[in-house]
């Protein structure tokens, strides 16, 4: 088993993605670094090589004297793919590198961190690494493909192997189908042992190493089991606690505090709704009559007033926002309270760009009469394709 290694393509994260939208990016709202992945794989019994983590250059070298290993590999840790033939702007080529000597480990971290690496996965101006992970290196005799995956043809999990590991999976289930295989897992049942045994053996491993490798299978199940990989069911604490977002969006980053979901745009006029399709319903009918959208904004459901208001500041620091949509279909969300937010924040923050309201739903007429009555300079539209057509005339004036 120490011989072989298993490449591992495991979702250890859950994922909020907007249907397809001209201006739309999918987001993912966890993010792991590799050494975290490790770490979990390690509370779950499953086999990675030893490993550290430094912040300083002191540290990373103290960190690879402390391996004592007959060679050791330094990795830079960022979100991106791509980081061995990655490039550093303080002249270093490439985000991995591997030594025999210890004493070389502190120089390359001294040219890693505080560095941006700029890989074919990152922006032109690359992503400055805060972290590197020095770990010991294993020989590799030969690569394994395995994953675990939710199948909504088979209703659950399945696994899925092949022994041609170390490229790209896709590629070889296009030119050699019969390397893949395929077993599904009973939801109630779990890996049973021959199941793991029979993927094993189909990996290639024999022996003492076929037995392993079951073992190793059936960890790597009670991890997908433990941290709810692939489900959109926001419940592991514990794994969100460690979402790094050192690299996010700071709009992004303050709107999560708040359970708001935002993602930045190129336009000037911002939308502020409540779901996800309505947004992107909103988004689409500004641009059909002439307009730009600022940004996606999505309340969700659960909205309280303290939310209104904080979304009102967001959107209101946008120095690119010349008009404000809000466009709220009250369903399992009060209107009244979404109006109570609109006015507390209109006043507080004194807003100065103009706003259009479109309200339809639970307590419409009481949220109406909110707004109609605090004298506030807010437009008031009927229905979503009124509300287009306000907001991108008050932005011509």
């Amino acid at each position: 088993w120490r011989s072989s290694t298993i490449k591992l393509i495991l979702p250890l994260y859950s994922s909020f993605l907007p249907l397809q939208c001209t201006w739309l990016s999918p987001k993912r709202w966890l993010n792991l670094q590799e050494y975290q992945s490790k770490r979990l794989m390690q509370e779950s019994g499953v086999a990675v090589q030893r490993f550290y983590v430094a912040d300083t250059a002191s540290e990373a070298l103290e960190a690879a004297k402390r391996l004592n290993a007959k060679e050791i590999v330094l990795k830079a840790q960022i979100l991106a793919g791509g980081r061995g033939k990655g490039v550093f702007d303080s002249g270093l080529k490439g985000g991995v590198h591997l030594t025999k000597d210890p004493a070389k480990v502190g120089d390359l971290a001294n040219k890693m961190l505080g560095f941006n690496l700029i890989t074919k996965q990152t922006s032109k101006d690359g992503v400055k690494v805060k972290t590197v992970m020095v770990a010991e290196a294993l020989d590799i005799s030969r690569e394994t493909y395995f994953a675990i995956l939710m199948d909504r043809a088979c209703n659950g999990p399945v696994m899925v192997g092949s022994p041609q590991g170390g490229m790209d999976i896709e590629e070889v289930a296009a030119s050699n189908p019969e390397l893949i295989f395929k077993e599904v897992i009973d939801i109630f049942e779990g890996v049973r042992d021959d199941q793991a045994l029979c993927m094993a053996a189909n990996l290639g491993f024999k022996g003492p190493l076929q037995r392993q490798a079951a073992d190793q299978i059936k960890r790597l199940y009670d991890l997908f089991l433990k941290v709810d990989a692939t489900q959109v069911e926001f419940r592991q604490k514990d794994v969100f606690a460690m979402d790094d977002m050192t690299e996010s969006d700071p709009t992004e980053m303050e709107a999560a505090k708040w359970d708001l979901k935002y993602i930045g745009m190129d336009g000037n006029i911002a939308c502020f709704v409540n779901g996800a399709g309505l947004a992107m319903a909103t988004c689409d009918i500004i641009d059909l009559h002439g307009g730009k959208p600022a940004n996606f904004l999505d309340l969700g459901g659960g909205v309280k007033e303290r939310q209104v208001y904080e979304a009102f500041k967001l959107l209101t620091t946008d120095p690119k926002v010349e008009a404000i949509l809000i466009n709220i279909f009250g369903g399992i969300v009060n209107c009244a309270i979404i109006a109570k937010g609109i006015t507390k924040a209109c006043r507080e923050l004194e807003l100065k760009v103009p706003l259009v309201v479109r309200l339809e739903g639970t307590n419409v007429q009481e949220a109406k009469r909110i707004l109609a009555e605090s004298g506030l300079p807010i437009t008031a539209a009927e229905n979503l394709d009124d509300a287009a057509k306000k907001a991108v005339a008050a932005i011509k004036k």
